[in-house]
């Protein structure tokens, strides 16, 4: 009470400017008594963010979350609904936009809720966890399904007829694996090793990444090597060696051409053909970029605040992280309308309101352009110099 005299003092003493709040307003005056329990030491005299953040940040969270919910269920929707598609590869996909589809399912409701109340959690310590637990293992289920896809067209492109192609049911297994992997790693701060927090804004729970001592440093650093760096690595080195062997190709047919002096050794059928694999593959590069700039930020973060100066990380130094991680979830159905003729054309005709514009061809437009088998180099590098 006698805090709030002073800062009404304070207050009075100055010109109205409701863009400026005082040093003292912090994090844990800002508080309500029941979280205060559950706050980390580190918020409670950090000075706390503007009112009208929190109202913002409600706002982008609802648009996300939007974007991402719905266009998941598009892609789900479309993947089930038409039998050519559902192949061993968009089974990758489709386990991908589950990921995506329950992490917005299971956060953004309750991140809505609490900013648009002005911030402060409003489920107290069990609920922050059970947050912080499926941002979590859906995070490293989306992650891990991408290092597999890649893989997988790493597999087709570069390895051609020599790569064993993916089934249904190494689909299954690898599927199944992504979702024990994640679960391990994901409950570990609720078994001891790691700590699940929350953030500086009040209105949202993840990895605790402000706590020093060594437990928590551990469990940072190495969710960082295996389910960030290492995943990193093996997507761009899949990639690295798709161009090259697209590349190289291309090289030994203009070569080829030269020798028997015509323009191209491919039929204008050949020009005009559009490699599935190579499809998916431009496809899961973007996706992936767009997934490295997302998460980036997030893991810089969290290892800065255990591993080294850890008063940089303020409130809305540490909620921007968690926020651009989150449009992760976003980038699969914008990607897919935009790249794939066959899901544009299943799209247009399951929801014709989206004037979604297709391409006139003569193939069936249900015909899977996803397929898991194994291509020849030359369709790979026709692919390429098509689309």
């Amino acid at each position: 009470m006698e805090l709030l005299s002073n800062v009404t003092a304070m207050a009075q003493q100055q010109p109205f400017n409701p863009w400026s709040l005082p040093d003292t307003f912090t994090i844990y005056n800002f508080a309500p008594e029941e979280i205060r329990s559950f706050l980390h030491p580190h918020w409670h005299n950090q000075k706390a963010p503007h009112p009208m953040m929190y109202y913002f940040f409600g706002i982008i969270y609802l648009v996300i979350g939007t974007v991402a919910i719905g266009g998941n269920w598009m892609v789900l929707r479309i993947l089930g609904s038409f039998p050519a598609l559902r192949t061993p590869a968009n089974m990758l996909v489709m386990n991908l936009a589950v990921s995506d589809f329950l992490l917005m399912i299971t956060l953004i409701p309750e991140c809505v809720y609490n900013f648009f109340l002005g911030g402060p959690w409003q489920f107290g310590d069990l609920g922050c966890q059970i947050h912080a637990f499926c941002g979590a293992i859906c995070g490293y289920s989306q992650i891990t399904t991408l290092v597999i896809i890649s893989y997988d067209r790493y597999n087709v492109i570069v390895k051609g007829f020599n790569g064993a192609p993916l089934t249904f049911s190494k689909a299954v297994m690898l599927i199944t694996f992504t979702w024990i992997w994640a679960f391990g790693w994901s409950v570990s701060p609720l078994v001891g090793w790691g700590y699940y927090a929350m953030d500086g804004m009040l209105g949202t729970c993840s990895f605790d990444g402000v706590t020093t001592n060594m437990n928590n440093k551990s469990h940072i650093l190495a969710t960082t090597i295996f389910l960030f760096m290492i995943p990193v690595f093996i997507i761009i080195g899949c990639y690295y060696f798709i161009v090259r062997a697209v590349f190289h190709h291309e090289d030994e047919l203009r070569q080829q051409a030269k020798k028997m002096n015509v323009t191209s050794l491919r039929s204008n059928s050949e020009q005009q053909a559009v490699s599935a694999e190579i499809r998916i593959a431009k496809v899961a590069i973007i996706n992936v970029t767009l997934w490295i700039m997302a998460w980036s930020p997030f893991a810089i973060v969290c290892l800065i605040g255990t591993w080294g100066d850890v008063s940089r990380i303020t409130p809305l130094v540490c909620e921007l992280p968690v926020i651009l991680a989150k449009t992760s979830c976003a980038y699969n159905p914008v990607i897919y309308a935009l790249s794939h003729p066959k899901y544009r054309e299943c799209l247009k005709e399951l929801y014709p309101w989206l004037c979604i514009v297709t391409e006139d061809k003569k193939t069936s437009k249900h015909g899977g352009d996803n397929q898991s088998t194994g291509s020849t180099k030359t369709e790979a590098s026709s692919a390429t110099t098509s689309t």
